[in-house]
């Protein structure tokens, strides 16, 4: 009988299998030897969270203020050894103790009352007896203790409790009698009482009470209430008592009820935009009264003579400040009637001001660029900043005059006036150049049409570059190679060279190579072998450039080839041999078609003749010593 050890756990995820060697002998007997296999298994006991399962039991702490059947607290299971417990629809949930006005779900979540916290109250503590069982049976019970703290946001609450209003007999429906303010968090409004006849309504967000019809020789007492839209349970109440009065006369009626025009920003001050024709209830304008109420910008622009609305000052379109007002001034015409009480009507005016192209765009005061010859393509040459008092400012379109070409390498950018290289710069063939940039005005008038422009000079001036030549190392060379098979490819030499700016070069042989022995490719030559017999020297040009244009920067490389034909018995060589002679560097700028030697290259033929004379010497004394 194999038994677990007392005081052993066991933990499937460690150890999911023992094997057990067991050894049993008879007397006078072999002993026998077998192998038992233990397998472990993961299983599942509940086990509560160690906050919850103490004596005092877990606490949890919320403001008065939260929402009805909000979730406070989740009584889950906590899983033993790290495995998974199964999900809580398998649980059951108990609330032993019924005298607590929280709730607790199936899915264990301690929810808020149905009507919330009281938040006049201080602070308060429930305490909930909750059991946890299983489909096994297995269970917990301990206790949950919720501390409701209170309410830190403002109470809601009228500064004004008590409000009179009179208004005048006529009021129509919809319009504003006034409106009441409470102070708080999510405040709405509602009107309590009186419940019928329904003479006035309340926006709930704003508080405006308005009347549903017309009014006539009324008091209403009105009772209204504030409250927090997340908290109805904390509210507060204020009356309003609203008199209309009665009177006999009527408010002046006036054409036109309402004014909107477009006005040019160049209408004159004294002008006139609208005259009312308004008449009392007698039928005359004698004893009406006209005032103009607004924003100061409007009233400071516009003005009131008698019933005629005329323009006060300048009507400036291109201004910062007339944009801050969108171009529009709003106000309101007000025509009150004389006698007791006195009646009004009010006239809404909305005057929008609009553009004018008053003046022509200006050039700037210098046009003045510098630019190197070297200049490549899309180069920014400078920006021509042209400029216009219309608004808005300095809206502007550029072109230039003439096309672009060999007299004209430039174009401008259209929007920005940006003047760029478009073409080849030669300052030894034009040394400036005079654009004509028309500047031409845009969005500057309601009518699209009417635009103004501007002639304008700029000047652009090359700037000359030194030439800058390619330079070879070494520039004069002295090689001897061994002439292989005819028909074959041999490589003599490389050279080495390096242009201005990292430029790409170009290698050409220009002098010595008339029986075309000799090829490049790239920078490097190479000679191609024939049948010829004797050792033959050659005094060989390369001709070195960058660059691209009318203009060739280059240098030109000195090369003596000594070629030794292979029936000449010369010590074997598998490499060329390379002298590289002691000299100054030359550099040979080649500036003219006809090509003229310099003094140099008389003295490098001179060398080179000597050096083929002591080579036939060499040769001649060679073969008669065999």
């Amino acid at each position: 009988q194999v038994t677990l050890r007392a005081g052993a756990e066991l933990d499937a995820r460690r150890v999911n299998q023992y094997t057990l060697i067991l050894r049993a002998a008879c007397a006078g007997e072999d002993e026998v030897e077998e192998r038992l296999f233990v397998r472990v298994t993961a299983g599942q006991v509940l086990h509560c969270d160690t906050a919850f399962a103490s004596a005092e039991g877990d606490v949890v702490q919320v403001l008065a203020d939260v929402a009805p059947q909000t979730p406070l607290y989740a009584v889950l299971p906590q899983p033993l050894g790290g495995l998974m417990f199964p999900s809580p629809s398998f649980l059951q949930f108990r609330l032993q103790n019924h005298n607590t006005p929280l709730k607790l779900t199936r899915q264990g979540l301690v929810l808020a009352p149905d009507n919330g916290f009281d938040p006049s109250k201080d602070t308060q503590m429930f305490r909930l007896e909750i059991e946890v069982m299983d489909r096994h049976g297995h269970n917990c019970s301990r206790a949950v203790r919720v501390q409701v703290l209170p309410s830190r946001r403002p109470r809601v609450t009228f500064p004004e409790p008590h409000r009179a209003v009179t208004v005048t007999e006529g009021i129509g429906p919809r319009e504003v009698v006034t409106q009441v303010h409470a102070r708080g968090d999510n405040v709405r409004y509602a009107i309590l009482a009186p419940v019928a006849p329904t003479l006035f309504t309340i926006d709930e967000v704003t508080g405006e009470i308005r009347s549903t019809r017309r009014l006539e020789g009324i008091r209403a007492h009105l009772l209204i209430r504030a409250y927090n839209a997340l908290h109805p349970g904390d509210h507060a109440t204020a009356t309003v008592n609203v008199t209309v009065q009665g009177t006999d006369r009527q408010a002046p009626r006036c054409v036109p009820a309402i004014f909107v025009s477009q006005v040019p920003e160049t209408r004159s001050p004294g002008s006139t935009l609208v005259t009312l024709r308004c008449t009392g209830s007698t039928g005359t304008d004698g004893c009406l009264h006209y005032a103009l109420e607004g924003p100061p910008s409007s009233r400071s622009h516009l003005c009131m003579e008698g019933p005629q609305l005329k323009v006060n000052s300048t009507l400036d379109y291109d201004s910062e400040a007339m944009a801050a007002l969108g171009f529009q001034f709003t106000a309101t015409i007000v025509v009150t009637v004389g006698g007791q009480p006195r009646q009004s009507t009010r006239v809404p005016v909305l005057v929008t001001v609009t553009p004018v192209n008053e003046f022509r765009p200006a050039c700037p005061s210098s046009a003045t660029f510098t630019v190197p010859e070297t200049a490549a393509f899309g180069s920014v040459v400078g920006r021509v900043a042209g400029t216009d008092r219309d608004y808005p400012l300095d809206s502007l379109e550029y072109s230039l005059e003439g096309e672009s070409g060999p007299a004209q390498p430039f174009s401008i950018d259209r929007h920005t006036g940006e003047i760029r290289v478009v073409g080849p710069l030669d300052s030894q063939q034009q040394k400036s150049y005079r654009l004509v940039v028309r500047l031409t005005d845009t969005h500057n008038d309601l009518d699209l049409k009417k635009r103004q422009s501007r002639l304008c000079d700029v000047s652009v001036r090359l700037q000359a570059v030194p030439d800058q030549l390619p330079v070879c190392i070494p520039e004069v060379q002295e090689l001897r190679i061994t002439a292989g098979s005819p028909g074959s490819r041999q490589p003599v030499t490389r050279l080495v060279c390096h242009g201005p700016d990292s430029a790409v070069l170009t290698y050409s042989i220009v002098g010595g190579n008339e029986d075309g022995r000799f090829r490049l490719e790239g920078n490097t030559l190479v000679y191609l072998p024939n049948d010829r017999a004797e050792p033959q020297p050659f005094v060989l040009l390369v001709e070195v450039w960058g660059g691209s244009g009318g203009r060739r920067r280059s240098s030109v490389v000195a090369l003596v080839v000594h070629v030794t034909p292979r029936s000449t018995p010369v010590p074997p060589s598998t490499t060329s041999q390379r002298t590289t002679l002691q000299k100054e560097p030359l550099v040979v700028v080649q500036t003219e078609a006809v090509w003229q030697p310099p003094a140099w290259f008389v003295a490098v033929l001179t060398i080179s003749g000597v050096l083929l004379l002591a080579t036939l010497g060499c040769t001649a004394r060679s073969l008669l010593c065999r």
